[in-house]
């Protein structure tokens, strides 16, 4: 009997050293799966702060005026006047706050007799955008 006993041992003590193994395998394949991540986070963090100086090195205003100057004959480029700028009101209306057709509120049955039909409005904005 302790034959068998200690070759059940063996047994056990070989499979439970086998999953032991196979376990530090793995977490040293997903610890190397990390850290390539974190490095290609890293790489893509740096190309962004890259990106973000060289932005911040072609749009200073000393330089666009420069180029502006250089290249006023080919651009031809004026300022903004004022009558080009539109206010809040004189922007068109959402479709989510347009009043549904009239045939719609027919079917839904909501609509008032079809006698009465509703004068048709005119919007009296202004813009200093189109010339009239």
């Amino acid at each position: 009997m302790l034959r068998t006993f200690d070759i059940v041992l063996i047994v056990v003590m070989t499979a439970a050293a086998t999953v032991t193994y196979t376990i530090k395998h793995q977490a040293e394949n997903k610890l190397e799966e990390v850290r390539k991540l974190e490095a290609g986070i890293k790489l893509e963090e740096d190309t962004i702060d890259l990106l973000r100086a060289d932005w911040a090195l072609l749009t200073q205003p000393n330089r666009l005026e420069k180029l502006v100057t250089v290249y006023q004959q080919d651009l031809q480029l004026a300022p903004t006047a004022s009558t080009q700028l539109a206010r809040p009101e004189e922007l068109p209306m959402l479709k989510a706050d347009l009043p549904p057709p009239q045939d719609v509120l027919e079917v839904m049955g909501l609509a008032k007799s079809k006698s009465k039909k509703p004068a048709a409005k005119t919007d009296n904005i202004e813009t200093g955008s189109v010339a009239r």
